[in-house]
């Protein structure tokens, strides 16, 4: 979820790939204690998913404790879904739609892949989508994200990962933004949301503009009193928790899309308490 992401290479392995590689491999290592709340039901995400729509995900790696912090959210990882978009091999296009790779990521170490939901199947996540998008914009949201299917991190760039070993350093709470865009690389891929947000600016979809007043109407009874001018930011300063705290997308929450009845609940006998 860190380094810079290039274009596939067939360049001998350096000192400073061998070490990238551990390090990321220290990183994507699990925490120990971690328990889903609601663990995801990969054919209840394959019913309820559109293309176009993110999956945010709460990981349990050493390096989403550090993003936990620093974004202060319980998401860590962000994936686009993509449909049948992604080109299928003959083995893959027999398997059930939960296991074709229909979500688009960046993984530390990996680069850019497609997987499948039931990738997810044991960690809480949720499905941000976004609202109005036109056929022609869809797809070329999904375009992009197909597109960047291969490209790898440069494992070089380990100041970029060594940082997340920091899961609680004591930065002031405006600089953390900045932490986590900070890299060596060109492009930089500090997390995986940051692919995701480049694919929306590339169709100007707003995420978390900034908003100032249009200029030079001030008065209240000026028609243009109400007009706001959206400052697109920079991809590289996006996290997972900004799709989720967005105006401009929709939280789906699919037992709730499906008609819900609290009366058909079966509920067990009552736990004594401690």
């Amino acid at each position: 979820m860190t380094g810079a992401l290039k274009p596939l290479s067939t360049s001998r392995d350096t000192l400073l790939d061998r070490l990238g590689r551990l390090v990321a491999d220290r990183l994507q290592s699990q925490t120990s204690g971690y328990e889903p709340y609601t663990p995801s039901d990969p054919e209840t995400l394959a019913r309820t998913l559109r293309p176009g729509d993110i999956l945010l995900v709460e990981g349990n790696q050493k390096v989403s404790a550090a993003i936990k912090y620093l974004t202060q959210s319980t998401w860590s990882h962000a994936a686009l879904f993509v449909g049948d978009a992604v080109p299928l091999t003959l083995d893959q296009a027999a398997l059930p739609a939960t296991e074709r790779p229909q979500l688009v990521e960046v993984n530390l170490g990996e680069g850019c892949v497609a997987v499948p939901l039931t990738k997810y199947r044991t960690y809480n996540t949720r499905i941000c989508r976004p609202i109005g998008l036109t056929p022609e914009d869809r797809d070329t949201l999904i375009a992009f994200m197909i597109s960047r299917l291969g490209l790898k991190y440069d494992m070089k760039n380990i100041t970029d990962m060594l940082r997340y070993f920091l899961p609680t350093p004591p930065i002031p709470v405006r600089w953390r933004r900045r932490m986590i865009a900070f890299g060596s690389g060109d492009p930089t891929r500090a997390i995986c949301s940051t692919l995701i947000a480049e694919a929306f600016e590339a169709i100007r979809y707003p995420i978390l503009p900034d908003v100032t007043r249009a200029p030079g109407h001030a008065a209240a009874t000026s028609p243009y009193s109400r007009q706001e001018i959206l400052h697109i930011r920079h991809h590289s300063l996006y996290t997972p928790r900004d799709f989720d705290l967005s105006p401009y997308f929709e939280i789906v929450k699919p037992t709730l899309k499906y008609g819900f009845d609290y009366k058909r609940l079966e509920w067990g006998p009552d736990r004594e308490g401690p």
